[in-house]
């Protein structure tokens, strides 16, 4: 009898070991290598880039806009909008009311070559409002500054490919609204929902602009520090179980583009940050979501501080990921792309 027990013990304590194993697999297991060692020199494309993404954090992040600061909420808003009409674009509002105030998501929309036989629909996103008295310019101007060059950068798609291709400024991500019906994300993607529309896949931009490459200077919540590395200067594809093929395309099409460091992985919405941003909205109604950030609070100091302000964002690292984006974005409209448009409710 002992000597049973012993051997059940035994062979419990392997099964647990593999299905730890593969577990951890599943979850942090991505295609590609991360890029390692000094960046190259930036082009003049990244630099032109920098130029304009500086210019979009003075005119976002400068100073708290949110519902309690709603004057420099709707002028944040109406800069986004003119910097889109600028480029051609006829910017969408979506507008409902929140505290008995008017806010409004922004879109703008690159049509596919065919209106009734497009593959789906890509989106690409970032909240623009910032939390109580910080400026947020790192969360998030930076990706909606991100945004709005992706916006500059696609213009050439217009009509030219198989996908439709939504730009969209969220309003209302940060508390009190995070994850309450007035989340802007959240309104959108229900109203994505109820016309049925495919989505091959929606990009969250939250927070990323800061990088260190002092040891201990990247945090996880546990037990992830024991599998990513501890100094902050990658950029993180993060999703939620669900969303794994996708976050797996995006990483491995951004790292056969992108001479930049890069991370991803999956875990359960319970783990602390994996659903802390406007990808958690596009989970709620089954579309694939996956964020890409610097990982906000397990690096940046002044995360939801009055000091996150545009001095703190790395423009040029920005700007080089920003292409990098731009280049995923054109991989997943064009033919071929690994992942298939879902509908909701999968």
């Amino acid at each position: 009898m002992w000597r049973w027990l012993g051997r059940v013990f035994i062979v419990s304590i392997v099964v647990i070991a593999a299905l730890a194993v593969a577990g951890t697999r599943y979850m942090t297991a991505v295609p590609g290598v991360s890029y390692q060692g000094a960046l190259p020199p930036a082009t003049d494309a990244e630099k032109a880039t920098a130029a304009r993404l500086r210019g979009h954090l003075q005119a976002i992040g400068n100073k708290p806009h949110n519902t309690d600061h709603y004057d420099e909420l709707e002028k944040s808003a109406r800069y986004i909008e003119d910097q889109l009409k600028v480029l051609g674009y006829q910017p969408v509002p979506q507008v409902y009311e929140a505290d008995g105030r008017q806010v409004r998501n922004i879109e703008v929309v690159i049509e596919p070559a065919s209106a009734n036989a497009g593959t789906g629909t890509i989106v690409v996103g970032a909240h623009y409002d910032s939390c109580e008295g910080a400026p947020g310019a790192n969360d998030n101007g930076s990706g909606t500054a991100a945004v709005i060059e992706l916006a500059r950068l696609l213009t050439d798609l217009r009509n030219k490919t198989p996908a439709r291709i939504r730009l969209v400024l969220f309003v209302n991500e940060e508390p009190p609204y995070f994850q309450e019906p007035d989340m802007g994300s959240l309104r959108y993607a229900r109203m994505l929902a109820e016309r049925r529309e495919p989505v091959i896949g929606m990009l969250s931009l939250e927070t990323i602009g800061w990088f260190r490459d002092e040891p201990g200077s990247q945090h996880y919540p546990f037990p992830l520090g024991l599998l990513y590395p501890d100094r902050g200067d990658f950029i993180a594809f993060v999703a939620m179980t669900s969303s794994r093929d996708l976050m797996q395309a995006l990483i491995g099409s951004f790292r056969k583009h992108t001479q930049f460091p890069s991370v991803g992985g999956v875990a359960p919405g319970f783990v602390p940050g994996i659903d802390w941003s406007d990808h958690w909205a596009f989970e709620e109604f089954r579309y694939p979501a996956v964020m890409i950030t610097d990982t906000a609070y397990f690096r940046y100091p002044h995360y939801h501080k009055t000091t996150d302000t545009p001095d703190k964002v790395d423009v040029d690292k920005l700007a080089r990921i920003t292409h990098g984006i731009e280049r995923v974005v054109r991989e997943m409209a064009a033919p071929g792309w690994p992942t298939a448009a879902i509908s909701p409710g999968r």
